[in-house]
């Protein structure tokens, strides 16, 4: 039988420390006797009050502990332990016999109950397999713990490399935005205005942010599909003829047939089918109406406007910004979403203008850095 105490008792009970609780005298001492000659630190006490004042003032592996005893009764310690030190192992060594108390017991959680008379090395195989799970349920939560942390720092990791995987795709974004209005020759800087401004706009409405980046996105590449028109179209500077005018507005088309493939820019690539839609139905390719045309594409027909009549074009003076603001007031209803024109007017007349200048200054205005997307 010590055979078997050594090999359970020997690795767990090295530096483990035991609280013994009982008021007869010899079971204390031989308990702790032959405890300690097992390699366990023993202390040892002969009633609930000093054993509790003993809990208060040190962490143990274990608790044995009667269950009769004057003052402070061994249910009423226990429940003190797993109130001070929910981790400590407990083993009652007790001469009750009676059934509903060794439940009552294994209902405060406690390891083994052990009754009078004990056979010693029993009492000492259940402290080596008490000790021993609760050392393993502290290693267990040690290692939860671990991995948590670990779950974290790769979290954040993850975190860092989506925040420079968006960046990368913004600075790839903004440069094929920019790469099409150079293509066009009288854009200039069209496709970073009329992103900035569709997300003022979108802001003003309250869009949700996955649902602004979209808008962002389908903002800024909006004119992707003229990579499909031939240049001595895009160059002309003069009016265009019925046959060219037709083959100009395949392009919302075009550029929704490039980004469907994305997954990424999917919802840009409504936005590019539709920003040539208008409220009344008069736009194209489809001729939606209403709410059938994308809030994205609504707020991008006035955002797109704003510019078109602000910009030096060759077939078109610019206006000041006071008269672009009448101008997107009187097509609510007929061009225009009533409650996006209510949202653009809401905004400050210099706001706008502030948007415009930065650009022309080769800045963005605070807070209207256009993004990219992840995949």
């Amino acid at each position: 039988m010590s055979t078997i105490v050594h090999g359970f008792g020997t690795p767990a009970a090295a530096g483990a420390r035991v609280l013994i609780v009982d008021d007869e005298p010899f079971i204390r001492e031989i308990l702790a006797s032959k405890l300690r000659s097992l390699g366990y630190r023993c202390e040892v006490c002969a009633d609930g009050e000093s054993a509790s004042s003993a809990l208060k003032s040190g962490v143990y592996d274990l608790l044995i502990s009667d269950l009769r005893m004057p003052g402070i009764g061994g249910l009423v310690l226990i429940e003190e332990a797993r109130r001070i030190c929910p981790d400590t192992a407990v083993i009652v060594v007790t001469s009750v016999t009676d059934l509903s108390v060794a439940v009552e017991t294994l209902k405060h959680g406690i390891y083994d109950f052990i009754t009078k008379p004990f056979v010693l090395e029993h009492v000492a195989i259940a402290a080596a397999r008490a000790v021993e799970k609760r050392s393993l349920t502290l290693e267990n939560r040690r290692y939860r713990l671990d991995l948590e942390d670990q779950i974290a720092a790769r979290r954040s990791q993850l975190r860092s490399a989506l925040s420079l995987l968006e960046g990368t795709y913004h600075s790839t974004l903004v440069a094929l935005g920019t790469a099409l209005d150079s293509r066009d020759a009288h854009t200039g800087a069209h496709s970073l205005r009329v992103t900035l401004y569709s997300a003022r706009l979108a802001r003003e409405l309250g869009v949700p942010e996955p649902e602004r980046r979209e808008i962002e996105q389908g903002a800024l590449l909006h004119d992707i599909g003229k990579i499909g028109l031939p240049d001595a179209l895009l160059s002309k500077r003069g009016r265009l003829t019925d046959e060219e005018w037709e083959q100009m507005r395949k392009h919302p088309e075009i550029g929704c047939r490039i980004l469907s493939g994305i997954k990424f820019l999917r919802g840009a690539a409504r936005i590019v089918l539709q920003h040539h839609e208008r409220f009344d139905g008069s736009g194209y390719p489809a001729g939606l109406r209403g709410e059938e045309i994308s809030l994205g594409a609504r707020l991008f027909s006035v955002a797109d406007t704003l510019d078109c009549v602000t910009s030096d074009r060759p077939f078109q003076a610019p206006v000041p910004f006071e008269s672009a603001f009448e101008l997107v007031a009187n097509g609510a209803g007929a061009s225009f979403d009533p409650q996006v024109v209510e949202a653009f007017r809401a905004v400050p007349l210099e706001e706008w203008k502030a948007v415009n200048q930065a650009v022309s200054a080769g800045r963005h205005p605070p807070g209207d850095e256009p993004r990219g997307g992840t995949a």
